[in-house]
């Protein structure tokens, strides 16, 4: 093991229930790296960099820190040998200020009173490029202010290897150019970086090594420089796949959906939604554009009936078959009982999507019990539609019976979009449907709601991936504090236009 080395990982495995989500893993981390960690979903990328952080404890094999053999058993042995992950869920005290949760846990002295403190934070900030005001409480930030919030305190901690798991989901090209700029110094400083994550284009920017696991098992490590994105894809998947997100040109449209003024207002009396105004036609993807909580969920849910809509929104469905129908004002179970053809797949697939502990055929049926015409329900037509589903989107599953919460998440949202298709929409719309996927499923996902477009269905499609939404969509509607902040054309749109949108709101649009 040469001085370079700052971790070492040999013959790692970690197994929950019959399960083994690492086998036999060995590869190394250095100093002065940008490390990518690509697999797909299962590939045990999180758990093995958990097993560093102390969040598991491996079965078997050794871990080496600067090349001395240690036993990782609590997030603190973690911290003590300099080790701070970032996890995609943050964990932040919302009431604090930012300096507050730097040194909250930490021991009395040491340097470690408020003054002392700021003084040292304000070093990390100045010595990597950071932006924090120390006294702005957690609740008031913004999704890209927690994480920077998160990098510090780790940081602040000793950190001399830091993990970052998914890092750049929710945020804007603009912030994650400055987050790569930041991670660069850190990097240049001699500092160690590990960056999980399912967006090739942004590991072939910022890593100088990446490595691959798929199935548990470690499959390779290749410089960056000496890689491409079909290269990775093959060592992620095992075989060749098609990277092309596919998009016709329809040519003959309909309207059906026009939203006039829609206002939603939360539970804080806080406009989520406000005054938004667009028109959706068949033959298109219509994708949604916005950094986290600009409105894009409540927006879907208003639509289909699961959010009140304040006095003057309208939202008027058209259908050739069904004539024109007000949405506002209609529960999500008269919207289904008039026979009008929406289907909504929501961001939270298992608390709202489909139910955990019914299988495949039970949750198909949810959508189908109150068509029938007496007290008894027949399983023969949604087994036939859940095989259907199983057949044509590959979902693993030992069967369909089998409970829906213990598959992937990849399987988990393959059910949940072929429920909704398999229905025959005229509307579809999607909230964040390849959140969390690896790229393999998500690249069946995008082809699936290519597929509708072309047999006449509207396609609502919210995500968080600008190349995504920009290679898929027909037209983006970017949201910002709730607002429509512009309407684009998805073939002529470029990502740095579509940022700035997402983050600053036009003058013309805002409150007086």
């Amino acid at each position: 093991m040469d001085n370079n080395t700052a971790i070492q990982l040999v013959n790692i495995t970690k197994s929950f229930g019959a399960v083994k989500a690492n086998e036999n893993v060995s590869f190394d981390i250095r100093k002065h790296e940008i490390l990518a960690l690509l697999g797909e979903n299962g590939s045990g990328k999180t758990t093995v960099m958990n097993m560093l952080a102390g969040i598991y404890y491996p079965d078997e094999g050794e871990i080496f820190v600067n090349g001395k053999q240690v036993s990782i058993k609590d997030p603190k042995d973690a911290f003590d040998l300099g080790i701070g992950m970032i996890h995609q869920h943050y964990k932040l005290i919302d009431v604090f200020t930012a300096l507050e949760n730097i040194v909250l846990g930490l021991k009395p002295g040491d340097n470690n009173d408020m003054a002392s403190a700021r003084t040292r934070v304000n070093d990390i900030c100045s010595r990597y490029g950071f932006e924090m005001d120390l006294d702005m409480k957690v609740y008031d930030m913004t999704v890209s202010q927690k994480q920077t919030l998160e990098i510090i305190k780790v940081l602040y901690r000793g950190a001399d290897i830091l993990i970052l798991d998914e890092p750049t989901a929710v945020l804007t090209p603009q912030e994650t150019e400055r987050l790569f700029t930041i991670i660069r110094n850190m990097r240049n400083d001699g500092k160690a970086i590990v960056i999980i994550t399912h967006k090739l284009n942004e590991v072939l920017e910022i890593s100088d090594r990446v490595t691959i696991l798929r199935k548990g098992h470690f499959i390779g490590t290749v410089n960056t420089k000496e890689t491409n994105e079909k290269e990775l894809t093959e060592m992620m998947v095992g075989e060749k796949i098609t990277l092309d997100i596919n998009r016709d040109l329809i040519e003959e449209k309909h309207l059906r959906l026009q939203v006039r003024n829609l206002t939603v207002i939360n539970n804080e009396n806080k406009k989520v939604v406000d005054d938004v105004s667009f028109d959706l036609y068949s033959g298109e993807i219509l994708g949604i554009a916005g950094i986290s909580g600009s409105g894009q969920k409540e927006l879907l849910e208003a639509i289909m009936g699961l959010q009140k809509s304040e006095e003057g929104s309208s939202v008027i469905y058209y259908s050739t078959a069904h004539g024109v129908h007000e949405l506002v004002g209609l529960s999500t179970r008269e919207i289904i009982s008039y026979g009008l053809h929406l289907a909504f797949v929501p961001e939270d697939r298992l608390g709202m999507g489909l139910v955990g502990n019914m299988g495949m055929t039970d949750n198909v049926m949810l959508k189908r019990y109150r068509k029938g015409k007496g007290p008894f329900l027949h399983r023969a037509q949604p087994q036939q539609m859940a095989i259907k589903i199983k057949d044509e989107l590959e979902v693993d599953t030992p069967s369909l019976d089998y409970p829906v919460r213990r598959l992937s998440g990849g399987n988990v949202q393959k059910v949940l979009v072929g429920r909704e298709i398999n229905n025959k929409p005229t509307v579809l719309m999607t909230a964040y449907a390849v959140r969390g996927l690896d790229i393999n499923t998500s690249y069946a996902i995008y082809n699936l709601l290519n597929e509708q477009k072309k047999h006449g269905v509207a396609v609502v499609y919210v995500g968080e991936d600008l190349d995504v939404l920009l290679a898929l969509s027909d037209r983006i509607l970017v949201l910002c504090n709730g607002k429509v902040n512009g309407i684009l054309d998805g073939r002529s749109a470029h990502k740095e236009e579509v940022g700035m949108l997402m983050t600053n709101l036009k003058k013309g649009d805002q409150h007086e």
